[in-house]
């Protein structure tokens, strides 16, 4: 810029700068009707559920408001929300307007998992203690999202169950949308079998080897959630059925394998603690005073790790079994510890 134009600059009045008013914004484009085909991944979800997927932001609310009210088309025709959507099927859907989306948290780091299995239809890692199945209250990112990241190419990877942060030991993904939904089936009907390896302190009794004991749900000072047996009548009683295997006894502990048959939010911790046998390490209904005398002899986690797994093949329908063996930071026998 010359000196002679910097003088004019100069020259333009204070107020006619400060009155000078910006560009309005653009207005946003208006929603339009959109016509969603549906893949072969997408095969046989329901038609709420579909929506909900294609339609983020808005809400579960609205979507169900405008199925029922017949806006939504599936094959030019009206359908219920439990529809089941096809390969090749076109669904209509309304002008509707999408909440903006949020600010992109940071890209979870690409990581892979030891593996137990994989092929065309699922995969089955040995989940590392500490690591979140998937971000969400306060977790950024879990396995989950570190394996989308670390299998760009992967057309669908969805947890077809989920384990503890604390807690090691298998977990299934599926690849197939079929896949996800006949495996998740299975757990529902109770078909397979998931039994956990854990050392409580003291002898178990050889006599309990089945607890019915309902479960209930509730929130501490602080939003923090806990779990605790309730009488069968408590009116919000979820039935909860664990059964229990003495596999060694060494040095005032028992090392156990626990099958659970219902898959409640700390079944297995709140089950033994009623027994007065709490899971060594676990810091939420454990013995703090004797888990840090543990935690000073090498034990750092909850002694809590899921060893294996049964279910049928979604493809083939063959039985299989998937053993991942006690990792090295939950050492058995556990070291001494001088008696409390």
């Amino acid at each position: 810029m010359s000196i002679q134009a910097a003088n004019e600059y100069d020259r333009v009045p204070v107020k006619a700068i400060i009155e000078a008013k910006a560009s309005p914004p653009r207005p946003a484009a208006a929603p339009a009707v959109l016509h969603l085909t549906v893949d072969e991944e997408s095969a046989g979800q329901r038609l709420d559920n579909y929506l909900i997927r294609h339609l983020k932001g808005v809400p579960k609310t609205h979507v169900y408001r405008i199925i029922r009210s017949g806006e939504v088309r599936l094959n030019k025709g009206r359908a219920a929300a439990d529809a089941r959507v096809a390969t090749g099927d076109v669904v209509r859907v309304p002008p509707v307007r999408q909440a903006a989306r949020p600010e992109p948290a940071p890209a979870a780091p690409a990581r892979e998992f030891p593996l137990l299995l994989e092929d065309d239809w699922l995969l089955a890692i040995d989940k590392p203690a500490g690591v979140a199945v998937h971000g969400g209250s306060g977790v950024s990112f879990g396995v989950i999202e570190q394996l989308r990241r670390a299998r760009p190419q992967a057309r669908l990877l969805e947890l077809v169950h989920r384990l503890d942060r604390e807690t090691s030991g298998v977990l299934l993904v599926a690849k197939k949308r079929s896949a996800l939904k006949a495996l998740q089936e299975q757990f529902r009907a109770r078909s397979t079998g998931k039994t956990y390896l854990a050392v409580v302190r003291g002898d178990w009794p050889e006599r309990i080897k089945v607890i019915d004991a309902p479960l209930h749900k509730y929130l501490i000072e602080g939003g923090e959630r806990r779990v605790k047996t309730v009488a069968a009548e408590h009116p919000d009683a979820m039935r909860a059925v664990t059964l229990v295997r003495v596999r060694e006894r060494a040095g005032g502990y028992s090392l156990l394998e626990v099958t659970i048959k219902t898959g409640r939010t700390h079944q297995i911790r709140v089950h033994l603690a009623a027994q007065g046998h709490p899971i060594v390490g676990d810091d939420k209904y454990g013995d703090y005073a004797h888990n840090r005398l543990l935690h000073k002899r090498g034990l750092k986690r909850m002694f809590l790790h899921a060893w294996r797994l049964q279910f049928e093949h979604p493809a083939s329908g063959e039985r299989i079994e998937l053993l991942a063996p006690l990792p090295a930071d939950l050492p058995w026998p556990l070291p001494d510890v001088p008696p409390a």
